[in-house]
């Protein structure tokens, strides 16, 4: 298993917070007003947003009121229970967030206000927001059904609104509820008074109550075992104490024990800023305690400002480190190849200018670029509106950065062991190379010790699936019956069998060699597979640079066994003859890949794609190259993989 991490300092040292010792009541008294989202009354700031984000969320707004409003239904609710589709629900509740976070920034956008009185159609974005802030004060749960283990310990597949579990879904409908009463508060008394008492209760009731009631919630990580789930339940609850609760003394108790909850995420972070989820889970877990810190500052002020923490700055590094170019990125664990561009790019921008980064803030603001609008409803509420009304960020938009300027030569996280090399610092033309070692009970953990990628002009071509849709058994016993988490679909050796789950299934004697003509990976895969089925399979990957660049993998596999197979995932149109095969990725990006013919022999299979989430990043198809060692072969095998010439 990797090094562990060093220890970081806890966010309560920081802070002078002793065991039992809470935030003083009157630090965070009338803390709402010093929250840096300005109300709809400040026209300053909202009107000032660029024309084009504004034209584009009033447009969706528009459009967003033809349609009727999703609707969360017992039955869909109940599927993870009969036939383990839980996207059924969810996918409803996340449409309705993001419905009703839209007419909330339309309503900020068009300044819109109306008494009580007033006749339909006098506020359509006010009424509208208040009806999805409504909907989810009716609704039986706001956790998403795998999550809650109360009703499933009941045998019961109907939630029970006495009995809340606190989960992510929860989480987000507080924050929403939280910022939506923040920014429009004024605006919702005057058309729809009573509303944000009873957003209250709710929020009290299935978020605030539970929080403080149960303290050994798993997802805190009171085991060691902190993970995305910490920052980005912690974030919500600080969020509504912050804006939604009156009482300054709980208000106070429920930051003390945010903040000591946050600890265990904290002290979990690898000091070099890898992160073992992936790019996708960093915006939700990584990205979630930056803006916890940064609403601790703004609303305590220096008493509970601790965004000085060692391990900030390599954390923040960590997307532009993983970044192939244009919207892909190296993928471990569940991250797509392809993440959502809808993110909050103006965190990144905001943190790479408070410490110093060129890198961090080009990346930001090149990516939130590419998109095209300032803020986007399907980046949450709270950091939409964040987004529109952080200092310097439209601005920022508006000039772009040197391009790729952030792209690193060569990347070595030895913690996570995972290597990113390129033919060239400053520019994701050409060759790139990405290698992991780690061990198969990572979070979000796939089959793929030893595995690798390799891109081209900035696009990967040999390639990780990724995430495939989540079902009820993505998270248990039976999670490795999903295809693309078997390392028979990752590029790995295949010595007749494959890789088995569990951390002792790892990589050892990992190491990275970081040259001028050639960067080396390097590990013995021997133990990630079946215990005695080999007696030795050490990998060695490189990219070699120079006149043409390339990557050499050489497997070198102990009294090889009989049945020998090396995989290997491709976007493109494949074509395979004796010791070669040709990807045309399109774009004019051509891969060759070549063997010894008298060792391998090399054949294609074409696996379509349904599942969505696959369908974003690769379309409708990949093709698994598989390379069939000769009986009695010995090693060093070898592929060789360059541009086309």
């Amino acid at each position: 298993m990797p090094p562990p991490p060093s220890a970081a300092r806890p966010l309560s040292d920081a802070l002078g917070l002793a065991p039992g010792v809470a935030v003083a009541a009157g630090v965070l008294r009338d803390a709402a007003a010093r929250v840096p989202v300005p109300r709809v009354g400040e026209r300053g700031v909202w009107d000032a947003v660029d024309a084009a984000t504004r034209s584009a969320l009033l447009k969706d707004a528009d459009a967003e009121l033809a349609r009727a409003a999703p609707v969360l239904r017992a039955s869909d609710w109940a599927r993870t229970f009969r036939d383990g589709v839980r996207t059924a629900y969810e996918d409803q509740a996340r449409a309705l967030r993001s419905r009703t976070a839209l007419f909330v920034l339309a309503a900020v956008l068009a300044d819109e206000a109306a008494p009580a009185a007033a006749p339909p159609g006098a506020a359509p974005y006010l009424d509208a927001a208040a009806d999805g802030l409504l909907a989810f004060a009716e609704a039986g749960t706001w956790c998403w059904a795998p999550h809650d283990r109360h009703t499933a310990g009941r045998g019961e597949v109907v939630p029970d609104p006495d009995d809340p579990f606190l989960d992510l879904g929860a989480a987000e409908v507080a924050s929403l509820a939280a910022w939506a009463d923040h920014v429009l508060g004024e605006r919702f008394d005057q058309r729809v008074p009573g509303l944000r008492r009873r957003l209250r209760r709710e929020v009290r009731q299935r978020v605030l109550a539970p929080f403080l009631r149960t303290r050994d919630w798993h997802w805190i990580g009171l085991d060691g075992d902190a993970h995305n789930w910490n920052p980005w339940i912690h974030s919500a609850v600080l969020t509504a104490a912050l804006l939604l609760t009156d009482d300054d003394a709980e208000r106070a108790q429920i930051a003390g024990l945010v903040v000591r909850g946050l600890d265990h995420f904290v002290a979990v972070l690898p000091d070099d800023g890898g992160v073992d989820e992936g790019v996708a889970y960093w915006w939700q877990g990584a990205c979630r305690l930056l803006e916890s810190l940064d609403l601790l500052a703004a609303a305590g002020g220096p008493a509970l400002d601790t965004r000085g923490l060692p391990v900030l700055p390599e954390l923040l590094r960590y997307p532009h480190r993983m970044h192939w170019g244009g919207p892909w990125y190296v993928n471990v664990g569940d991250a797509p190849a392809r993440p959502a561009a809808e993110q909050p790019w103006h965190v990144l921008f905001h943190w790479g200018r408070r410490l110093g980064d060129p890198d961090v803030t080009a990346h930001a603001v090149a990516r939130a670029r590419a998109r095209g609008v300032t803020a986007h409803q399907d980046d949450g509420l709270g950091r939409a509106l964040a987004a529109l009304s952080t200092p310097g960020w439209q601005a920022a938009l508006a000039d772009p950065p040197p391009a790729d300027s952030w792209a690193a030569r060569d990347v070595w996280l030895p913690r996570v062991e995972l290597l990113v090399a390129r033919e060239r610092a400053g520019s994701t033309q050409g060759l790139a190379l990405a290698v992991k070692g780690g061990h198969n009970a990572e979070r979000h953990n796939h089959l793929d010790v030893g595995s690798y990628w390799v891109a081209l002009d900035g696009a990967p071509v040999v390639v990780d699936i990724g995430q495939p849709t989540y079902t009820a058994g993505s998270f248990g016993p039976d999670r490795y019956q999903a295809w693309p988490l078997r390392s028979g679909w990752h590029n790995v050796p295949e010595p007749g069998a494959e890789q088995q789950p569990g951390a002792h299934h790892q990589a050892h004697g990992v190491r990275a060699e970081i040259g001028e003509d050639a960067t080396v990976w390097t590990a013995d895969l021997t133990a990630a597979y079946p215990t005695g089925l080999l007696t030795g399979w050490r990998r060695t990957v490189r990219l070699v640079r120079g006149g043409r660049a390339y990557v050499l993998v050489e497997d070198e596999p102990q009294q090889a066994p009989a049945a020998l197979r090396l995989h290997h995932v491709l976007a493109g149109e494949v074509t395979v003859g004796e010791g070669r095969a040709e990807v045309r990725a399109g774009g004019g990006r051509t891969l060759h890949l070549t063997w010894d013919p008298r060792q391998l022999t090399g054949s294609a299979e074409v696996r379509a794609l349904d599942d969505p989430l696959l369908r974003h990043s690769w379309g409708d198809r990949l093709t698994r190259l598989t390379l069939h060692a000769a009986p009695g072969v010995q090693g060093p095998l070898t592929v060789r993989i360059e541009r086309a010439r």
